[in-house]
């Protein structure tokens, strides 16, 4: 049901609570005060019959109907037009989803477009109900308890990425392979949130500006400055998160520099232990080749050989095939080979 809540408040109270949008236009002239209509991802037809009613701009309704837009605040006339992205952190999964709502507030009306299940307007609702005084304030006070609703909605938002920063400290250190992309995605949920907050503070400048302009109450002020004070500090500590996450990102490359450095350490002094172990080999085969050529050579039964026939020849091929090897010997090991 696109219609989540429909009523006419006056002097602090709920007056009347219309079946359909077509009674609240007709009921609003006839109680006074203002209207508050709560909408859930309306429909164009829905939509229209709205912004026809109170007169929305056109720019601001295109906006509200196609969606995805940043965090803004605009005036048109009397009528502001805000875009909020609340967002909400799913423990399941460890990521932060982001909404969009939509506010349009004027003398005597305030529209509230949902997009998705963030932030809890009905408990903003039940909030301000119980709290008269503040509600007779006027439709100001919906967009006061609607900043404040979705500025504290961020809280929890922090906490759960304050606490992913941690786990990921830790993978860091224990040299999980996956801590890389981790930390990118989280990275990226940091810049969304960011991009969220971030518009809010300008956002708050711009409502300031027109206090004095547009009448507005000197408590009511009070309650948004407090809003913004809130605001400033969940952007300082985005801000240390995105630090934070650099930071990692850099430590995180240290250490994959120095196990890279470590490795190839490692398999440089095994290279040297394998050229050692391959010059000792070659050593060992040369000296040992020495005295079989010596030997093939003379295996061979030829007829006619010059050393067959001489006295010393025997003795001669001994002595050679053991003066190559301590020659060949004496060669390696002054070179360290052996």
């Amino acid at each position: 049901m696109p219609v989540i809540d429909n009523a006419i408040y006056q002097g602090g109270a709920r007056v009347a609570t219309p079946a359909t949008l077509e009674e609240t236009f007709e009921m609003r002239a006839e109680h006074g005060g203002f209207a508050w209509i709560g909408l859930y991802r309306p429909t164009d037809a829905e939509l229209g019959a709205v912004a026809s009613e109170f007169d929305l701009h056109d720019l601001a309704v295109e906006d509200a109907r196609k969606g995805h837009q940043r965090a803004k605040l605009e005036r048109y006339g009397d009528t502001l037009f805000v875009v909020l992205r609340p967002a909400r952190y799913l423990d399941d999964v460890e990521r932060v989803e982001f909404g969009e709502l939509h506010i349009f507030v004027g003398r005597d009306f305030a529209i509230t477009i949902r997009r998705a299940e963030s932030p809890d307007l009905a408990r903003v609702r039940r909030r301000l109900e119980a709290a008269p005084e503040l509600l007779a304030k006027g439709p100001e006070a919906v967009l006061y308890a609607v900043l404040d609703e979705v500025v504290d909605e961020y809280s929890p938002v922090l906490a759960g990425l304050e606490n992913d920063i941690d786990e990921i400290e830790e993978q860091l250190f224990d040299g999980d392979p996956a801590v890389t992309r981790r930390i990118y995605d989280l990275a990226s949920e940091v810049m969304e949130f960011q991009r969220a907050t971030r518009p809010l503070i300008e956002m708050f400048t711009a409502l300031e500006r027109g206090f004095e302009k547009y009448g507005v109450d000197v408590e009511l002020q009070r309650y948004l400055r407090d809003v913004l004070d809130h605001i400033i500090r969940i952007g300082e500590r985005g801000e240390s998160f995105r630090q934070l996450l650099q930071n990692a990102l850099t430590v995180h490359a240290t250490l994959v520099g120095q196990r890279q450095n470590e490795e190839m350490k490692r398999l440089t002094e095994t290279s040297l232990a394998q050229s050692e172990q391959t010059k000792k080999i070659s050593s060992w085969a040369a000296i040992l080749f020495a005295p079989t050529l010596v030997g093939t050579i003379y295996g061979m039964n030829f007829t006619y050989m010059p050393e067959l026939d001489w006295v010393y020849g025997y003795p001669f091929a001994i002595l050679l095939m053991i003066g190559m090897g301590f020659g060949l010997y004496g060669v390696f090991k002054r070179r360290n080979w052996l």
